[in-house]
């Protein structure tokens, strides 16, 4: 999401007071109000969307759409009940996540018991890009774990899961390896970065 190559529109960043990968993963909630005021600084410089670079950040989605005057897309999760409608009668949707012990299920958003039947969600905690983003600051992203990760979690849920149509990424720095997974998976791949190209079409 930061890499300036990512998006053919200009992109501004600015940085939420006191926030780390730790605290809004696991879903701090003094957040709350530094999440806001990052949004007004975007909107005072000129911004005509919003978007974060962490999906856990939809749990501060409501605060923030209703304090700036532009489309707000805090997450990639807010594509599940479109992708749910896309779906095969029997298909899932495989939801790869940063962290799945802390994707909780208020941050689905989906409250019919049947449609929750055809999510499963799979996390990279443990593996190398998990313990490298933990680390403050961060070291440069390594794009090859990520794959390696990503890959890895996939394969084990289709194990599980043989049902699994389409793939849904949680977490903003696994775009970087949309297309190797597409790839692999031979399935279609959705996440932050084409939710942020459909809103920046929108206005544009």
């Amino acid at each position: 999401m930061l890499n300036p190559a990512t998006f053919d529109f200009p992109a501004i960043v600015e940085t939420v007071a006191g926030a780390w990968v730790e605290n809004v993963v696991r879903g701090d909630p003094t957040l709350e109000p530094a999440f806001v005021d990052a949004a007004r600084r975007l909107v005072d410089r000129g911004a005509v969307a919003i978007s974060s670079t962490c999906g856990f950040s939809i749990r501060h989605q409501a605060a923030v759409a209703t304090s700036v005057n532009v489309p707000v897309v805090m997450s990639s999760l807010l594509l599940l009940p479109a992708l749910l409608r896309q779906l095969p009668p029997k298909g899932k949707i495989a939801v790869l996540t940063y962290d799945s012990a802390h994707c909780s299920e208020d941050l689905l958003g989906i409250d019919d018991p049947r449609e929750r039947e055809k999510i499963v969600i799979g996390g990279i905690e443990g593996g190398k890009f998990w313990h490298d983003e933990m680390k403050r600051p961060a070291p440069p992203t390594d794009v090859a774990a990520i794959e390696i990760d990503v890959a890895a979690c996939i394969s084990r849920l289709r194990g599980q899961h043989p049902d699994i149509a389409t793939i849904l990424f949680e977490c903003a720095a696994f775009p970087v390896v949309a297309p190797a997974i597409r790839r692999i998976s031979k399935l279609p791949v959705f996440d932050i970065a084409g939710l942020c190209r459909m809103t920046m079409a929108s206005v544009a």
